[in-house]
């Protein structure tokens, strides 16, 4: 059986089974190329990864830690926010110097 595809009497007619085969081919074609394309979305997937450093995993740790709303001693802090408002707090600048020292070794893991 032959037909005329495009209803134009000056084109050829075009033979039902080849058209059928054309599109299945084409169909074929469209499929292997979401193939290809899902198989390089997967490598590129698998190829993507994240580590953290030392140092962000411990900064993730103290961030939990200071998260932590039961390792506050508010009778600690209220005591220090009395001290501060009647001007009683003294500062020890050596033992904070230390201190911020201790911290930022922690912290980087400087020794």
């Amino acid at each position: 059986m032959t037909m005329n595809v495009n209803n134009n009497p000056n084109k050829p007619l075009v033979d039902g089974q080849k058209l059928a085969q054309q599109q299945q081919t084409t169909q074929q074609q469209n499929a292997n190329n979401a193939s290809t394309a899902q198989t390089q979305v997967a490598q590129t997937l698998r190829q993507d990864s994240v580590s953290l450093t030392s140092s962000a995993q411990q900064l993730s740790q103290l961030q939990k830690k200071a998260g932590d709303t039961q390792s506050i001693n508010q009778e600690k802090v209220d005591k220090l926010k009395k001290a501060i408002q009647n001007g009683e707090y003294r500062i020890n600048p050596e033992r904070m110097a230390q201190k911020i020292a201790a911290l930022e070794s922690e912290l980087f893991g400087i020794k």
